[in-house]
């Protein structure tokens, strides 16, 4: 399981799992899982980052894996 910030962040900017989701084109579920440590693609990585307000430079801060 990859170690990821990406609870802690999306909680910063009082985002819920389902605006990320809409704004990220990725399911609900995809979140939850990616949340608790599961792995993804860098694909969905790219979408959550982008949909955060993140740039892609700012990957490592979002997932350290």
């Amino acid at each position: 399981m990859s170690d990821n910030s990406l609870k802690k962040i999306r909680e910063s900017l009082l985002m819920s799992k389902t605006e990320l989701a809409r704004k990220a084109n990725l399911s609900p579920i995809t979140i939850a899982r990616i949340e608790k440590g599961m792995p993804c693609r860098m694909e969905t990585q790219r979408k959550i980052i982008l949909a955060l307000g993140f740039g892609l430079s700012d990957k490592n801060k979002i997932f350290s894996d």
